[in-house]
């Protein structure tokens, strides 16, 4: 019979985020530890995003179970706060969709995988003026900041905020992540970002490469 941690790996990769709810009430129920529930859901969201780096899954297989994940995350995470335990972080990260985009699938991958591989993760929404990039960066004493951008229209606000962080002497305490579909190397680069990814597991990657892991 399978254990409830086995359940839950199952539902991620079902892509059934109202299972993955239900079933980590339940394992937090069965008083299974909850730093063991968090690992379980980052050892299947880490095996599909390493199938989808090999190109054995694709991008469907990764927002799906990224989804599913990201209806457990919350609800363990709350549960281990409670019980006065932490997950040791690796860093703090402030994600989000620059001003002027709405879009969000991606931006809320990466957010998802980043969390589940252990950093600390403030996710400030989409259509996100420079000026909160700035103000969350100095609030949360964020190591990274990573943004992005789908519209071409909207990519120039990434370098706003660099711009606004380098006003405001906080350019040289955090390192800048960008993405998006309208986002390449070499734009990344013309702005002076710190690291650019096209994939939401290659922003982990990225993300444990700039702070030196």
């Amino acid at each position: 019979m399978a254990s409830t941690l086995d359940e839950i790996k199952q539902a991620v990769l079902h892509f059934d985020r109202k299972s993955v709810e239900e079933l980590t009430l339940r394992a937090i129920d069965e008083n299974i530890e909850p730093l063991e529930i968090f690992d379980a859901l980052k050892e299947v969201i880490g095996k599909v995003g390493e199938d989808f780096s090999k190109g054995i899954l694709f991008l469907p297989h990764l927002v799906g179970a990224a989804d599913a994940v990201e209806g457990g995350m919350p609800i363990v995470m709350a549960e281990i706060e409670k019980r006065g335990k932490k997950v040791e972080s690796l860093g703090t990260v402030v994600i989000g969709t620059v001003y002027g985009d709405i879009h969000s699938i991606g931006k809320t991958m990466v957010a998802t995988l980043l969390s589940a591989e252990g950093f600390t993760v403030h996710d400030i929404g989409i259509n996100v003026p420079a000026a909160d990039f700035v103000k969350a960066v100095e609030d949360d004493k964020a190591h990274i900041v990573a943004m992005s951008a789908l519209l071409t229209t909207t990519a120039p606000e990434q370098n706003r905020v660099i711009g606004l962080l380098k006003k405001k002497s906080l350019r040289d305490t955090v390192k800048v992540m960008v993405g998006g579909g309208a986002i390449t190397k070499e734009f990344a680069d013309s702005i002076g970002a710190d690291g650019y990814s096209g994939t939401a597991p290659g922003a982990v990657k990225l993300a444990k490469k700039l702070l030196g892991m």
